[in-house]
């Protein structure tokens, strides 16, 4: 009897483009290529397209990895990567249609839509996160996904509840973020601490308004996704076909696991040949059948409920931060590469700077936006169609939001208040705060977006709130003496991107 295997690959770059340029800037740390995305591109994205199988220390066939993985894009990766390497796109586009085609269900989900904690969100912009990712994947792959990658799988009720409303069948989780469970026609809930929830089917979470809906989570293997990380089950197809072999539940039911896909091949060197290999022949030979996610629901249905762990005051909880989601808020303990002498106190003014500019874009678009659009925040939601195809969804998009026909300067000023709040979104990618220091290369990323911000306010004659910005930044303290605040880092490494009008 074979056994259900889903192997889940996140596959996600932060947005790098300059916001002035749309262009990627020099990243040295990324040597001997120009920048992170085709490094990654090198050694990761493109060698799964085009996996190698070996027999005898020659080449004996190439293979497509995407199409036995269940996986995920991010949005603006894939758009950086369609005008970099279309080809590699095509082979993710194909892989999705193949499995389609073999099991009723595509291999691929869609991301919310730069990789922001959505938890941490008010309601507004998780809801334009999560349209704004389900947009992207049908204009990508043509056909509506029936689940969304929750970025670093932070979530608590109202994200998971976001998902249900926006058509969802299911979502994936780390063990530790489910609470207890009850399988139905029982009356008493088992508490699943520490990680302990059965991973070997799926669970169904109902919507607290008390109509019915719900949504299926799968919790995936954690001890499977710590050995694929960070335990050397990448070091030969038979180690990692062993690992998951040990992972075979004595009942039949499911093996699956999710890992960022950046192990197979950046993380972890040649771990797309690993994982070729183990796809093509090692796991079909011991009796493992490849599948995704959608096609073994349709044949296993939840038959228990699920309340999760709302984490600490009900901001939720991740696969990447022990704390909940602290990792993105404070200096939780939560860091990358160990040094003990630093802290992450810098995470939390960080943000609140950022908040001084959401809270402004939001009540100027709001202001300003009202006098162009029928209703603002429905035109900021549909906002991604002419974000996709600039050439020809623009004027649909007027036809359909406008409160009235445009004067071409109208029509400027109701685009630059979008572009305002792209980019007062785009400054809550994750990134930005997973890292040792504000002086980072990501932590720098985000405050370009929020100079955008600020010289998008310009431009539509509204004076930015630059000194409370930069007031909350200068609390946020680089661990690296010479380099001072966050404000310091900001005027040294963005301010001199802004055209000087934004700067007064």
């Amino acid at each position: 009897m074979s056994t259900p295997l889903v192997i889940h690959g996140h596959f996600y770059q932060p947005p790098r483009e300059n916001p002035w340029t749309g262009r990627i800037d020099p990243e040295p740390s990324a040597a001997p290529f120009p920048n992170w995305n085709e490094r990654i591109l090198a050694e990761c994205y493109r060698p799964n397209a085009f996996a190698r199988i070996f027999r005898d220390g020659t080449v004996e066939r190439t293979i497509n990895n995407y199409a036995s993985l269940s996986f995920d894009f991010g949005p603006t990766l894939v758009h950086w990567l369609e005008r970099r390497d279309p080809e590699t796109v095509g082979r993710v586009l194909d892989a999705d249609r193949a499995s389609r085609a073999r099991q009723g269900h595509g291999n691929a989900i869609a991301q919310g839509y730069n990789h922001a904690i959505l938890p941490l969100l008010d309601e507004r912009d998780r809801r334009t996160q999560v349209r704004w990712g389900l947009a992207d994947f049908r204009f990508r792959f043509g056909r509506d996904a029936e689940a969304l990658w929750l970025p670093e799988t932070a979530a608590n009720e109202a994200t998971l509840e976001t998902l249900i409303d926006e058509g969802m069948r299911y979502a994936i989780l780390s063990p530790r973020q489910a609470k207890r469970i009850r399988s139905d026609g029982e009356r008493e809930w088992s508490t699943t601490p520490e990680g302990s929830v059965p991973t070997g089917r799926p669970y169904r979470f109902r919507h607290r308004d008390g109509s019915g809906r719900s949504i299926a989570l799968f919790f995936y293997d954690g001890g499977l996704a710590q050995a694929i990380a960070f335990g050397g089950a990448l070091t030969t197809s038979q180690t990692f076909a062993d690992t998951l072999e040990r992972a075979r539940p004595a009942d039949g039911g499911l093996v699956h696991v999710a890992t960022d896909g950046e192990s197979y091949g950046h993380h972890f060197r040649f771990g797309d040949l690993t994982l070729a290999y183990a796809l093509d022949v090692e796991l079909p030979k011991r009796g493992f059948k490849l599948t995704n996610y959608g096609a073994y629901l349709d044949e296993n249905p939840p038959r228990a409920d699920v309340e999760i762990d709302a984490g600490p005051e009900g901001e939720g909880t991740s696969w990447s931060c022990a704390h909940g989601v602290g990792r993105w808020t404070a200096d939780c303990g939560c860091h990358v590469n160990g040094l003990t002498d630093w802290n992450q106190k810098w995470r939390a003014p960080l943000r609140a700077s950022f908040d001084i500019l959401r809270d402004t874009s939001h009540r100027l678009f709001e202001e300003q936006g009202t006098v162009y659009f029928r209703d603002p925040w429905e035109a900021r939601d549909d906002a991604i169609a002419v974000l996709l195809d600039p050439e020809h969804a623009r004027q649909p998009f007027l036809q359909i939001h406008a409160r009235r026909a445009l004067d071409p300067e109208e029509e400027t000023r109701a685009f630059t208040l979008l572009e305002m709040e792209k980019n007062a979104l785009l400054m809550y990618t994750s990134c930005g705060w997973f890292f040792d220091d504000i002086a980072g290369l990501e932590a720098i990323q985000v405050m370009k977006y929020a100079g955008r911000v600020m010289d998008l306010m310009t431009e539509v004659g509204v004076t930015p709130p630059r000194g409370a910005f930069l007031q909350k930044l200068a609390e946020a303290r680089s661990n690296q003496p010479d380099v001072g605040t966050g404000a310091d880092v900001y005027r040294r490494f963005v301010e001199p991107l802004i055209p000087k009008r934004a700067l007064r």
